[in-house]
């Protein structure tokens, strides 16, 4: 028996997250040329893709973006059904950290990401924006705000 206070999931990190997408080339450019993202892994085999991609600062936490087909035994209502959320819009965003939200706002808007919020103060104590990748999948960068203490 141990006899430190720490328990077992007391080292776990996060290591990656998922996005799915329609078409691996055009989120690639996204992610990697108007993200700034860096490819870790491009695996295919035959008609499978993945690609994994990590922010410079946290390269130990993987972004893996992977087809609407991409989940082993889904039927294909499953895959319509995935496909149909993508188109909408309405699956998990990701939330990008930052230091100037506004900064990398305009950086984004100007390599042609489609705008979902532009920059705004939100009342839960961060300023942020949302803009959608090419696939639908809403992206939302954010910066805390000082807080009043």
């Amino acid at each position: 028996m141990s006899t430190t206070t720490s328990t077992p999931t007391a080292t776990m990190t996060l290591a990656n997250c998922f996005v799915v997408v329609d078409d691996h080339d055009t989120a690639l450019a996204f992610y990697r040329d108007t993200l700034g993202l860096e490819v870790q892994q491009d695996v295919s085999q035959g008609d499978f893709r993945w690609l994994s991609l990590a922010c410079p600062t946290m390269p130990g936490v993987q972004i893996t973006i992977q087809s609407v087909a991409g989940y082993p035994g889904m039927s294909q209502a499953d895959r319509d059904a995935m496909a149909d959320m993508l188109a909408k819009g309405v699956l998990t965003p990701l939330i990008f950290a930052c230091e100037d939200v506004d900064a990398v706002f305009e950086q984004v808007r100007a390599r042609g990401a489609e705008v979902v919020q532009e920059p705004m103060d939100q009342f839960y104590g961060v300023r942020d924006c949302a803009v959608r990748d090419p696939a639908g999948n809403m992206i939302r960068f954010k910066t805390d705000l000082p807080r009043g203490d």
